[in-house]
């Protein structure tokens, strides 16, 4: 007797595998809703976090422009200068009325600025007890006019060396550098070199640089000056060729090229090209980078 097809046990074969890929399938759905779920949680997680950075910070802000209002009244009582504070203040109530959505990086530069007012408050406080110091001697010690006017000579003369000293101290904090200096001669045909240079292929020398960013320096016009210095201590010049003079360290000097700017804090990248038109000396040279009659940055190079 001839034996039947299986055809019930491929039939169950077919519908093992289906179920088997149904199941991968939900599987696969199943992770990847888990993995999105997990996103959005973070996501959440972190703009709350955010947002109570945020509310810290604003706290902070309104607790600074209450500090501010005293130091205002007390120093005005004690007949100080509240001009500084005042200008703080406008600062602080701008900032409060601006939108209080805020990304991580606006959050942390208010902060900076918020240890900056804070800094400003420690400092009044030394100028308040000094204020203090002087009206109570005046007070107590008026029997002439002598004494009175020694006291408060010394206090002034005390308050005006602090704040010519932090003037001198935000100066010196707010000048630029030149980074990233990079120096490279360039002949007729655009081909560029790096130094040493030999000085019958030297046509054109190429100097580029970055501004650092420096968040003290207020973003406004310079003028950029380069001087290309000889081992003689001379500088290379030709006004005809765009060169001129400046002020540095009390003294009128020639500078080799300039450029005018509008400085913006963002690591700007500058480029001076200058064509000395005649074949340098051998010797070291040196390129002198100033803004503002202080250097900014230097470098050398050797011409064969």
């Amino acid at each position: 007797m001839a034996t039947a097809p299986a055809e019930p046990k491929k039939s169950s074969n077919k519908a093992g595998i289906a179920i088997a890929i149904l199941s991968v399938i939900v599987i696969i759905q199943s992770i990847k809703i888990y993995l999105d779920y997990q996103e959005k949680v973070e996501v959440k997680e972190e703009l709350a976090s955010t947002e109570e950075d945020l509310a810290t910070t604003m706290q902070r802000l309104n607790d600074v422009k209450i500090e501010l209002d005293q130091k205002i009244a007390e120093i005005a009582k004690l007949g100080g200068d509240v001009a500084e504070l005042e200008k703080a203040k406008a600062e602080v109530m701008a900032e409060l009325k601006r939108s209080n959505t805020r990304n991580s990086k606006a959050i942390k530069e208010l902060k900076d600025r918020l240890e900056g007012y804070e800094e400003l408050l420690k400092i009044k406080d030394d100028e308040i007890e000094k204020l203090k110091s002087v009206n109570k001697e005046l007070f107590t010690e008026n029997r002439t006019l002598k004494t009175k006017q020694n006291v408060l000579n010394d206090s002034l003369n005390v308050l005006t060396k602090n704040k010519e000293e932090l003037a001198t101290k935000v100066a010196i904090a707010s000048q630029l550098k030149a980074e990233n200096l990079v120096l490279v001669s360039v002949n007729s045909k655009g081909r560029e070199k790096e130094p040493p240079f030999r000085r019958k292929q030297l046509e054109k020398i190429k100097v580029q640089f970055n501004i650092a960013e420096n968040k003290v320096a207020p973003i406004e016009g310079k003028k950029i000056i380069v001087r290309i210095v000889d081992q003689n201590g001379q500088p290379i010049f030709d006004t005809t060729r765009g060169s001129g003079t400046f002020m540095v360290d009390g003294k009128e000097e020639f500078y080799t090229a300039a450029q005018d700017i509008l400085f913006d804090n963002t690591g700007q990248l500058l480029v001076f090209t200058y064509d000395k038109g005649s074949e340098y000396v051998a010797g070291t040279y040196r390129i002198e980078i100033y803004t503002d009659g202080y250097l900014m940055g230097t470098t050398e190079f050797e011409v064969k």
